[in-house]
């Protein structure tokens, strides 16, 4: 019998049944999907994996999630114990990060090569199937190649340690050596434990700038199989750059070639860079620029003729960036950014600039390309290259790609399982109150304000070129570079012009907004957490980069009791000999929480030849007693509501309120 208050909920949801029921047309299959739902509902956990700030740094990025944060290599020693020699453990961990590459060795160097390959199919298969067992047999079905689907489902369900199946698995395994496809196989379960073993990728921010391959993440970001982003101040830059914004542009450039890394611009998005090199030769020749020689690495091994052209296409970038800049601020009285407009605060004649009412002698002089009485405006030849420039950028259809990739994978917010992710901060008054922060007449503070700014960075990208909200919101993808109340920046300033043209250190100081001395505050990143709807637990916390933590320096990644966890330790080669480590990362698993501290990654190539894996160091931060299931996640409250709505249909169906159809 069903009570009158299920019978009108049912009723009242007809609408909704009648549509359901077209994909479950009677009781049978009704049936059958909740109890596949309730089945998925009690599996564990899927593994999730937080990473930030990777600015660039290709291959420790690829290292680290090939190896999952080091999961892999204590799910082999979990599994294999004492039965095999370490050393045996790290080749079979570099075969599964690099399968082909590590097989490449393997054939020069092992005689009985059969032998080799049936004992690392069995070793594999075994991980395989324990990394595959908190899955449905449907989700590892799809994860697999379509080549070796069937043969690997086998493999997975059947134990060669059965005396039934012995002759069965070994003649398996037999004939996929004898038919040469060994190698094949093998490169296909290693892809499958990299596969399975991370179920979603989190991104905090800051994929781009610095270092030279963040083409080369996206790329791989665009095959992985679950990822979101959470932009970073150099994500929006680069989005902002693809939305026609010329401050981005200029921003854009002129941080590639302070760290000297031309590869994202010409390699990866087929910027050219001639007209800029061309134009600085012409007005900046002479002039040494020693204020912008680029800042190189052990690895960068640039001649010291390039080194010297970069520098002058650094400051000729520079001149043009301060002049757009200049623009902007002018137009947009309500960004509260007069402070940041100096160029008509120059003395040419006494070369000084007077910041706050006090004169400060510039350690350069020479101005090729500015109008004294209107140093702001574009000369006729900047406006011509700013036009070779920009259509470069908005012309690139791998940028674009990437760009439209962050935007349907990413967000300036996250809530996710009881974790708020952001990538630098929510701005705080100095009560530890939610700063207003006024956009096109309204004021907005907190949640609302992120809310905000998401859309403005999907108008600035996606709305008509004509459309005002457009003109606005690209202008407003600067703003969120650079200034005092946004969100992904909160300081006083950004001292470019003063780290550039002045050697008095004091004025380049940025001074953080409050939020960043308040997070460490327990009280306080509980209230942040209230105002995204995150209920208060042992579970929840949120999770940032942004400001590398100096572990050199004593400083702790975990802060307000375990509810603040900044994982920004340095993953960017710029930022290690700051932070004296080579960054952090985070894994969540049924089991709790860990955080990973990472050394300096030598290379890929050790990684492989020598089975040099990153030197990581873990702490458990939380250990559940037990364990975490699907049910206990967002994924099961979405399924949970799907059970409930199929529930409904089979009392609509068994009432005859909906007459069940027959295949």
């Amino acid at each position: 019998m069903v009570d009158i208050k299920t019978y009108e909920r049912v009723k009242a949801d007809m609408k909704f049944l009648k549509l359901l029921s077209n994909n479950f047309c009677n009781i049978a299959k009704a049936s059958t999907e909740i109890i596949n739902l309730e089945a998925i509902l009690n599996l564990p956990k899927g593994t999730e994996h937080f990473l930030t700030d990777i600015h660039g740094e290709y291959e420790a990025f690829n290292h680290v999630l090939r190896n999952a944060s080091g999961v892999i290599k204590i799910k082999i020693n979990e599994i294999f114990g004492q039965t095999i020699t370490p050393k045996e453990k790290n080749e079979l961990c570099t075969l599964i990060y690099y399968p082909e590459k590590k097989l490449d060795i393997v054939r020069r160097e092992v005689e009985d090569i059969n032998c080799w390959y049936k004992k690392t199919l069995f070793q594999l298969i075994e991980v395989c199937r324990i990394v595959s067992s908190k899955y449905t047999r449907s989700k590892v079905r799809k994860s697999l190649p379509k080549d070796f689907s069937y043969i690997i489902q086998e493999m997975l369900h059947e134990s060669e340690s059965s005396l039934n199946k012995y002759d069965y698995v070994n003649g398996i395994l037999d004939s996929i050596i004898s038919t040469r496809r060994a190698e094949d196989f093998i490169s296909a379960l290693s892809n499958v434990i990299q596969r399975l073993i991370i179920d979603r990728l989190h991104i905090v921010g800051d994929i781009y700038d610095r270092g030279p391959g963040a083409h080369i993440i996206m790329d791989t970001l665009e095959k992985y199989h679950s990822f979101d982003v959470q932009w970073g101040n150099h994500d929006i830059l680069w989005m902002g750059a693809g939305s026609g914004s010329e401050a981005c542009i200029a921003n854009v450039i002129r941080i590639s070639m302070r760290y000297c890394n031309l590869e994202t611009l010409e390699d990866g998005y087929g910027i050219n860079m001639l007209p800029l090199a061309t134009f600085a030769m012409e007005f900046y020749g002479d002039d040494e620029c020693k204020q912008f020689y680029p800042k190189i690495d052990n690895d960068n091994l640039c001649k010291e003729k390039t080194l010297k052209l970069i520098a002058k296409m650094h400051k000729a970038i520079s001149i043009i960036q301060f002049k757009i800049e200049y623009e902007i601020i002018e137009r947009r009285k309500e960004f509260d950014m007069d402070n940041r407009k100096l160029l008509d605060k120059i003395d040419f004649e006494r070369g000084v600039v007077a910041i706050d009412g006090e004169d400060y002698v510039l350690n350069d002089k020479n101005f090729p390309t500015m109008n004294v009485e209107k140093p702001w405006e574009l000369s006729i030849e900047e406006v011509e290259l700013l036009e070779k420039l920009k259509f470069s950028f908005v012309n690139s259809e791998k940028l674009h790609r990437h760009i439209r990739r962050l935007y349907t994978n990413g967000s300036i917010y996250l809530v996710r399982n009881s974790n708020l992710l952001y990538h630098a901060s929510i701005p705080l008054n100095s009560d530890a109150s939610f700063k207003d922060v006024e956009i096109l007449g309204e004021k907005y503070h907190g949640k609302k304000l992120l809310d905000k700014i998401d859309n403005l960075a999907h108008d600035a990208y996606f709305c008509d070129e004509k459309d005002d909200n457009k003109k606005y919101a690209v202008d407003f993808m600067w703003y969120l570079w650079c200034g005092k109340d946004s969100p992904l920046f909160d300081k006083s300033k950004m001292a470019t012009f003063e780290r550039y043209f002045i050697d008095e250190k004091r004025t380049h100081k940025e001074i953080k907004g409050h939020y960043y001395s308040l997070r460490s505050n327990e009280e306080v990143c509980c209230k942040i957490m209230d105002e995204f709807g995150i209920t208060r637990s042992c579970r929840s916390h949120i999770i940032n980069g942004h400001v590398p933590v100096r572990a050199n320096l004593g400083e702790q990644p975990v802060r307000a009791n375990g509810k603040m966890l900044v994982i920004d330790g340095g993953f960017s080669k710029a930022y290690q000999s700051e932070t004296g480590i080579a960054g952090y990362t985070l894994t969540s698993n049924s089991y709790g929480l860990q955080l990973t501290q990472h050394e300096p990654f030598e290379s890929t190539q050790k990684a492989i030849e020598e089975g040099c894996d990153i030197i990581s160091t873990r702490r458990v931060l939380e250990f559940n007693d037990k364990r975490i299931r699907v049910r206990d996640t967002d994924k099961g409250l979405e399924l949970i509501e799907q059970k409930e709505e199929l529930e409904k249909l089979l009392i609509a169906y068994r009432m005859g309120l909906i007459k069940e159809k027959t295949i």
